[in-house]
């Protein structure tokens, strides 16, 4: 693209922006990133930076805003934020050498879904990009997390990707361009996702994709990797690897492998239920605290936060696996000296696999190979930790794959200086002694600084001048500077090169040999530890997959040493995991509520579900008694235990359960145009569609959107049709506040009736937090209205108004 109006520069800004419209292009000019047009506009207001204007030829004013080229990661984290795709066009060249323009090019292309700069990542959380193609009923999908590696293929039904969608919380999805026309995707997605990029149809073709990922796994086949049969998922991973490759302008060696990933291994969480049990975000939209990722996570490394956040949102259905987690986590409760000194070596072993990404992308800093060395040396001590215990199975095949790479581990030592600066191509990134030119170099660059050092004492003593200084500035080099009152004793061999307001400045002939002696060998010097530093990082990519494949046990080490750090903190017990169908639970609680709340001791209880008389436990009881807090309690123990977590209770028998469901209170969805009781009776539907025998289900006041006949029939309906409905049929805690479903039990033969128990005494409440055999014939809701602070003239009013009512519909019984 040339447009003679403009200058050569702005004309090749212009050229490298037309190849990437949809990106913010971050322009390298000297020591800045500048942005042009209306970049600069965006860039300007997202980044708060000042926008101004450079000339661009014929009289024209190009809008512009720059910012420092060593402060880029700050901004580009807003840029990211607020859902831009930045382009880095740096200069190929250096400018002093430069014949004309200077070469530029755009090197990389960042968009929220292919980060890897840590500062731009939260580090326990993975950043999932994720592609996909529909066909009919079903959608083959991918996801990748560039910042890792972990790169996994599906194909599932349109239900059940949309709960994956929800799953992964991918912040970016690539899909075919005739897809991103159609509306009712994007309408299904847009509340999950921030980032849609259409990419053409051609790389989402089965022949297409299939060959991309043949040529970068270097396989003859896709059936090795087991991916036979699979064209829709195969055709989302091509494409998705191929969009990856053109952004990160790299090979991507670390991305070693592609998984097939089976929803049906694991317990399915859809959208609903993660939000109604605060598995990662409290209902304020906190991520931090109170929440049972929070209360879960004591891992030390940021692959251990992240690989006990996969656990916890895919918890398992085998029991074998389940048992195998169990018993290592057992193995740590038992031997807590283990457990210590584990954990005391897994506090210095960094993010191995968000380093290797970024060697593999070329944006890693030399602290990143100190960072992998430090890593890397604490394996060898956490081996011998392991080796000197008896270890149940998983643990010894985590210890006996973990490996120090040796080799690497002593190429960092021999090479990089153990504290680097941040900027590589500042030099003094390589040791002394690693490269003979490069030693050569220093030494030149040191004996030319040393004689510059003698010079200041040397000309002071031949010019008898002693306020004379011997400087330095970027611009002007190295100088002699005497003042303006000494002028006339300067030196005839002294050349005038800058005269200032109260002094002059000069250099010689030897200051100005040695000048060029010390920045011609500082150049080099520069140039030859970034080329080494390069070399040394294709060393180390080398040995890529057994550094990853440590990584990968290091987080299995610590999410289990993690949960048996918890299990002692918390006083949790070990769950015995089965397929009997039955849930039975002793002294259960609440594992966010009684952490969050310790100054009010947690009162624990019991449970019992089954296939037999206690399938459906319709629970009453007044508001604010813990009816909530009760069923929500119970899907989070079964959802700890299948992850392979001790739970907090006395002791436990859980059924595998494969599917959690939750109905908990709505709210209007106004984004979408729905009323509370239709976000209500949507979720409630979905439940129905979904649930098998096998299933859990949580049901909190159903029905109460609406008047209370049409709530309590369709409250009564639900439970009748779950009950009895042999494609359902699974365990069931229905909470309510209609005490009409408690003559459900007089119908529905595998139902039962339990109550918050209440005490009451002189005209007030106190809750007693126990479940209790039994339905509770009363609501309490004006002593509850009492307890939350109602004036006393209202409370009095609404017990005459329920006397009254409660009168006449005495009467009106009579009187039929």
């Amino acid at each position: 693209m040339e447009d003679k109006n403009f200058t050569p520069m702005i004309q090749q800004y212009l050229t490298l922006k037309s190849k990437y419209p949809s990106a913010i292009l971050f322009f390298r000019l000297g020591d800045f990133y500048e942005t042009f047009f209306e970049d600069a506009k965006i860039a300007s207001k997202t980044l708060q930076i000042v926008l101004t204007a450079r000339d661009g030829g014929n009289k024209k004013k190009v809008p512009m805003a720059g910012i420092p080229h060593h402060a880029v990661e700050g901004y580009l984290a807003k840029l990211i934020r607020a859902g831009h795709k930045v382009a880095i066009c740096e200069q190929m060249e250096d400018p002093r050498k430069a014949k004309g323009l200077v070469k530029r090019e755009v090197v990389r292309v960042i968009t929220p879904g292919t980060i890897v700069e840590s500062s731009l990542l939260e580090d326990k959380g993975n950043n999932y990009i994720l592609s996909f193609r529909p066909d009919k009923d079903k959608v083959g999908f991918s996801f990748l997390d560039c910042s890792t590696g972990e790169f996994k293929v599906s194909e599932v039904s349109l239900d059940e990707f949309i709960i994956e969608v929800s799953r992964l919380s991918p912040s970016e999805c690539l899909l075919p361009e005739s897809i991103a026309k159609d509306n009712d995707w994007q309408n299904n997605l847009n509340h999950k996702i921030r980032t849609f990029t259409p990419y053409p149809d051609y790389n989402f073709s089965p022949d297409v994709a299939t060959q991309t990922l043949k040529e970068h796994f270097n396989v003859y086949s896709l059936d090795g990797l087991g991916l036979r049969g699979f064209n829709l998922g195969i055709a989302s991973a091509g494409a998705l690897l191929d969009y990856v490759k053109e952004m990160e302008k790299t090979k991507l060696e670390h991305i070693t492998n592609i998984e097939l990933y089976s929803p049906s291994d694991f317990m399915l969480l859809d959208e609903d239920t993660q939000r109604n049990l605060e598995l990662l975000r409290t209902f304020a939209g906190e991520e931090r605290k109170d929440t049972l990722y929070s209360i879960l996570d004591s891992t030390l490394t940021p692959m251990g936060g992240r690989l006990l956040k996969r656990w916890m949102l895919n918890p398992l259905l085998d029991v074998r696996t389940i048992n195998k987690r169990l018993e290592s986590v057992k193995t740590f409760t038992k031997n807590t000296p283990l457990l210590e000194e584990l954990r005391q070596n897994l506090k210095e072993v960094y993010d191995l696999e968000r380093i290797i990404s970024r060697l593999d992308t070329n944006v890693a800093k030399g602290k990143d190979l100190i960072a992998l060395k430090q890593s890397l040396n604490k394996i060898p001590q956490i081996k011998q930790v392991l080796k000197e215990c008896k270890l149940p199975p998983l643990l010894k095949e985590l210890a006996s794959n973990l490996d120090d790479v040796k080799e690497i581990r002593e190429l960092i030592e021999k090479a990089i200086v153990d504290n680097p600066p941040y900027i590589l191509t500042e030099g003094d990134v390589i040791k002394e002694g690693y490269d003979s030119e490069l030693d050569k170099l220093k030494i030149a660059s040191r004996e030319g600084k040393t004689w510059i050092a003698g010079l200041q004492t040397k000309e002071r003593e031949r010019t008898g001048i002693k306020s004379l200084k011997v400087g330095f500035n970027k611009i002007f080099g190295y100088y002699i500077e005497i003042t303006s009152s000494n002028i006339s004793q300067a030196p005839s061999d002294y050349i005038r090169k800058q005269t200032l307001v109260n002094c002059e400045r000069f250099i010689t002939e030897e200051l100005k040999d040695k000048e060029s002696l010390i920045i011609g060998a500082e150049e080099k010097m520069r140039e030859l530890e970034y080329e080494i530093f390069l070399q040394v990082r294709l060393l180390i990519l080398k040995e890529l997959s057994r550094i990853k494949n440590t990584a990968s046990n290091i987080a299995n080490l610590d999410v289990l040493s993690s949960l048996g750090d918890i299990a002692l903190k918390n006083d949790y017990c070990c769950p015995e995991i089965t397929e009997t169908g039955k849930i039975q639970i002793k002294d259960g609680r609440h594992p966010v509520l009684e952490k969050v709340m310790p100054n009010n001791p947690f009162i624990p209880n019991n449970t019992l579900l089954d296939g037999k008389d206690h399938q459906l436990i319709i629970i009453t009881g007044p508001n604010m008694a813990g009816k909530s807090t009760y069923i929500r309690q119970i899907a989070l123990i079964v959802l700890m235990a299948q992850m392979g977590s001790f739970i907090p209770a006395k002791e436990a028998s859980i059924s595998v359960v494969d599917r959690l469901f939750t109905r908990v209170g709505a709210t209007d969805d106004l984004a979408r145009g729905r009323s509370t009781f239709m976000v209500e009776m949507n979720e409630t539907a979905q439940i129905l569609r979904n649930a098998t025998p096998k299933s859990l289900i949580i049901l909190d006041e159903v029905g109460r959107g609406t008047s209370t006949y049409d709530g309590v029939s369709i409250a009564w309906a639900v439970a009748e049709y779950i009950h009895n409905n042999p494609k359902i049929a699974c365990k069931t805690l229905f909470a309510t506040h209609y005490h009409e479903l408690t003559g459900l039990v007089d119908f529905l033969k595998k139902a039962q009736n339990y109550n918050i128990g209440v005490k009451e005494s002189g005209g007030k409440i106190t809750f007693i937090r126990k479940i209790l055999p039994g339905a509770q014939d009363k609501s309490y809701g004006i002593h509850v209205a009492a307890l939350a602070g109602m004036p006393d003239e209202v409370i009095n009013r609404a017990n005459d108004i329920l006397k009254s009512l409660e009168r006449e519909k005495f009467i009106s019984s009579k009187k039929g």
